[in-house]
């Protein structure tokens, strides 16, 4: 369904700053009443003996077995039970959990299930209901917006569009398969506030996508390297052009000292007596650092 450019909201935008400023720990009940619009509509209605009601019970089970409850709180069908959680739960995160959920089997549950879509009444398709969730996100300035099968946590909308979005197109290439996941992964530490895993992930990434580069060109490695000698690696066999050896040492500082080091100082060995803290600005610069250095690497590979 389309989104109307109503009068007060043209009226709202006229009179408003322009800002990049999202939030994180609330979900307005308009948007998450909006969310459930979205999911009727996707999910569609029971028709010709073929419910959806199914869909919804496999959800409210993952949900409970994930938090250790045996049901959600809500009326007698799954539907409601999950539109209500959605509606009335006072932790933003679980809420966020659900609508997650919720979009993933819209994503890779139902789009390829011709039965289903054949069998209930559904108003919207997959991409649709994908492109309006987003939509609704920034109408609200709640900083999420779902992306290849996953929620993720969006502190500028320039830089989600700029190098977020454009990694995990990329990364999306079945060759890379494995620095996808550890990149998703680290999003998903940091939506959670966990920086020093969200690192880690960053590195992994890092280090599978030179790795992968390395195998496809048939390049020597070793399983065991680490980003300096993978660095090295791709620098000896000129993945960078030629035209830009003078910046050389310069591009292999930024690579070896740039994410290896700030998860090495911050995130990961041992942290001694004195406990060490990954703040959140290390974490994000750290977490754009690797988009960029990815986005690089694998278009210059051409993989």
């Amino acid at each position: 369904m389309p989104i109307f450019n109503l009068f007060s909201k043209r009226q709202k935008a006229l009179n408003a700053e322009p800002s990049d400023i999202l939030i994180y720990n609330s979900i307005p009940l308009p948007l998450r009443v909006q969310i459930i619009h979205i999911l009727n509509d996707a999910f569609g209605d029971s028709y010709n003996g073929y419910s959806e009601e199914r869909v919804y019970e496999d959800m409210h089970e993952m949900l409970c077995r994930e938090y250790g409850l045996f049901h959600l709180n809500g009326r007698n069908t799954y539907r409601e039970r999950i539109n209500e959680f959605i509606l009335k739960e006072e932790n933003n995160e679980s809420v966020i959990d659900a609508i997650e959920v919720a979009f993933r089997y819209i994503d890779i549950i139902i789009r390829p299930d011709w039965n289903y879509k054949n069998s209930t009444r559904r108003k919207i398709s997959e991409d649709d209901a994908i492109a309006e969730l987003n939509e609704r996100f920034k109408q609200h300035a709640v900083g999420y917006q779902y992306e290849f099968g996953e929620l993720i946590k969006v502190d500028s909308t320039y830089v989600h569009a700029e190098i977020v979005k454009p990694v995990l197109q990329l990364l999306y290439n079945k060759k890379f398969s494995g620095a996808n996941e550890e990149y998703l992964k680290a999003h998903e530490h940091y939506r959670h506030g966990r920086n020093k895993e969200c690192l880690t992930e960053c590195l992994k990434a890092f280090e599978s996508t030179m790795k992968i580069i390395c195998t496809a060109k048939g390049w020597s490695f070793n399983a065991t390297d680490t980003a300096k000698p993978l660095v090295n690696a791709i620098l000896t066999n000129n993945l960078i052009p030629s035209y830009m050896q003078s910046q050389i040492s310069a591009f292999r500082s930024l690579l070896e000292s740039g994410i290896p080091t700030i998860r090495n100082k911050v995130g990961g060995h041992g942290q001694g007596a004195t406990p060490t803290t990954a703040d959140d600005e290390t974490t994000r610069y750290a977490l754009n650092l690797t988009g960029s250095n990815l986005i690089y690497l694998i278009e210059l590979s051409n993989l």
